[in-house]
């Protein structure tokens, strides 16, 4: 999960180099951006099936391989269809193999205690990921060009790949266990032993999903989750604080402290899951987006001021926090279906981060401001959690409060 983020990322940080060398224009290379981001999310579900057909190590393998191929050879470019396959597509694919439906699998077949926990954890990587990754790739790009961070890239994500196959396990079963907090009365999902198509089974799951009420406000719930968090502020952040005269470096400070916060906010909604019905996590979550969100437009200025790092610290710990509850919702009522069903929702999450990405930025060319994007990213927060207020779990299915100690 470290790695994916990172990895998904660093196009970011080679913009402005490839515009330079070879002329590309911004436009050229945000489409490869923006198809590393869109399989970045609807890779995830057929990742999922694969990995519920195959295992979690040989899909693990072969994402960190894609990934490995498509940085390596992209120092060989010279045309920008080029950077569209290899870091668009061959990127894309294998991080996105590597998100959300790893996380809602591993947590689905190892555990059964502190299932919510696991979760905020894993998620948290992604975020580290960036924080860890970025820095490292900007400085390696800026000292020795985008060609050696490139390399540096793929020998990463190619030092991965012994470690999982030496250490990584596709099932509890396969080390003679059960799940952790595995009992009698509920032992966790058994070893996978279907046999069809992975591809049938993540369309099966589509179509399972969308006759179903619940997956719709699953889904469109976490669409906003994806246009408040990545499309929005991860786009658009900097150029709105930059409008009101913040410098451009004083501003990308400031979003990287969101990714430290985000760590702690994910860990510890992932410690409420196990303890709190999720769909009010998720009604406090949006509800609190949404409020910040209302009031930024009024909190930015040409410097840091300590109201905005309230909002740079509420904000950051709210990030991602929706993915725990999130991805217990989808076990409640999906079962062992669950990793792939999430994974189509994690698909409507970066559609919807995709469409206020461009929003965004028509508003900001409509209105010469942001003020407007912000206003109704904070109103669609509300609309989220009115979403997840009508969810209704069956009084079999209620979470139970874990045990302390």
């Amino acid at each position: 999960m470290l790695g994916a983020a990172g990895f998904r990322s660093v196009p970011s940080v080679m913009m402005d180099p490839l515009h330079n060398e070879f002329g590309w224009s911004h436009a050229t290379i945000g489409a490869a951006m923006s198809v590393n981001m869109t399989l970045f999310g609807l890779t995830s579900p057929f990742a999922a099936a694969l990995m519920d057909k195959l295992g979690i190590r040989p899909v693990m393998s072969g994402a960190l391989l894609l990934i490995s191929g498509g940085t390596a050879l992209s120092v060989f470019m010279t045309h920008s269809w080029q950077l569209v396959l290899l870091w668009g597509v061959c990127v894309g694919m294998g991080t996105g193999s590597m998100s959300m439906a790893l996380v809602a699998t591993v947590a689905n077949r190892w555990f059964v205690g502190r299932r919510g926990l696991i979760t905020g954890i894993l998620t948290a990587a992604n975020a580290t990921g960036q924080l860890i990754f970025l820095p490292v790739v900007a400085a390696i790009t800026t000292s020795h060009g985008w060609r050696v961070a490139s390399l540096v890239v793929a020998a990463a994500s190619l030092a991965v790949v012994p470690l999982v196959l030496l250490f990584m396990r596709n099932h509890p079963h396969d080390r003679g266990i059960r799940a952790f907090g595995a009992t009698d009365e509920d032992p966790g999902p058994p070893p996978s032993t279907r046999t069809g198509s992975s591809a049938r089974a993540a369309v099966d799951a589509l179509l399972v999903g969308l006759r179903t009420p619940v997956f719709w406000l699953l889904a469109g719930s976490f669409a906003i989750c994806g246009a408040t968090t990545n499309g929005l502020i991860g786009t658009h952040f900097i150029p709105a604080a930059h409008d009101h005269g913040m410098p451009v470096t004083t501003a990308a400070s400031m979003l990287a402290v969101v990714g430290v916060f985000d760590v702690a906010g994910t860990i510890l909604s992932g410690w409420f899951t196990d303890r709190v019905d999720p769909r009010m996590l998720l009604v406090v979550y949006y509800l609190g987006r949404g409020a910040s969100l209302l009031v930024l437009p009024s909190l930015l200025t040409d410097s840091a001021k300590p109201s905005m790092w309230v909002f740079i610290l509420f904000y950051g710990l709210d990030w991602v926090a929706t993915v725990p509850p999130t991805v217990a919702l989808c076990r409640i009522f999906f079962g062992d279906r669950s990793p792939i069903v999430f994974g189509w929702v994690f698909a409507s999450h970066q559609i919807g981060a995709a469409i206020a990405a461009a929003g965004a930025g028509y508003l900001r060319d409509a209105n010469g401001n942001y003020d407007m994007a912000f206003w109704i990213a904070s109103a669609l927060c509300v609309f989220a959690a009115g979403m997840c207020v009508s969810i209704r779990i069956p009084a079999r299915s209620a979470p139970e409060p874990v045990p302390v100690g």
